[in-house]
């Protein structure tokens, strides 16, 4: 027999996040007693992409992840595991923090720098040294962004390249594969 038609498939390669982000989601669907069918209903997210987004080979973009949070009715980040879910302190922590004001997060903020001696000195970017250029394509945004950037002399990102180098793909493609939410 020929070897090509005997050998198997090759799996798709699985990266270590896409497939800890899998579990998580298979993990809050089972702790809520979805079927993938019904968590599909609930976020409009195919049954096929939310398959491949628990077994790990899922690319899924932040709004999928968002739609999903919001069906298990969680925090993105208790989705995504960011650090303030990989222990009981950062959960009780966020939970205390969880709902409070501008102006009680800011007294938070100021009583763990007086706690911890940090941030003081310290040198933070300044918000107000950025510039985000927003308009209809082909309005020139990239042109003029570039040039604002050198007489100011701040450094320049133009988000679509950086989108693209992070994907691996242009935004066309990113947009036939998901649609416009990705």
């Amino acid at each position: 027999m020929n070897q090509a038609l005997d050998a198997a498939p090759a799996e798709p390669r699985r990266e270590a996040f896409l497939v800890a982000l899998g579990e998580r989601v298979r993990r809050l669907r089972a702790i809520r007693g979805m079927t993938r069918k019904g968590l599909s209903q609930v976020t409009g997210v195919s049954e096929r992409h939310l398959a491949n987004l628990e077994h790990g080979v899922g690319n899924a973009s932040i709004l999928v992840l968002l739609q999903i949070a919001r069906a298990f009715n969680c925090a993105l980040a208790e989705l995504v595991g960011d650090v303030t879910t990989e222990s009981p302190d950062w959960l009780l922590i966020r939970e205390l923090l969880s709902g409070r004001t501008e102006s009680d997060l800011q007294r938070a903020r100021e009583a763990l720098t007086q706690l911890f001696g940090v941030g003081a000195g310290a040198q933070r970017p300044n918000r107000t040294q950025r510039v985000a250029l927003i308009g209809l394509r082909g309005a020139g945004k990239s042109t003029l962004g570039q040039m604002l950037a050198d007489d100011l002399g701040f450094p320049f990102v133009e988000l679509n390249r950086e989108i693209e180098r992070v994907a691996g793909c242009s935004i066309l493609e990113i947009h036939n594969l998901y649609g416009p939410n990705a």
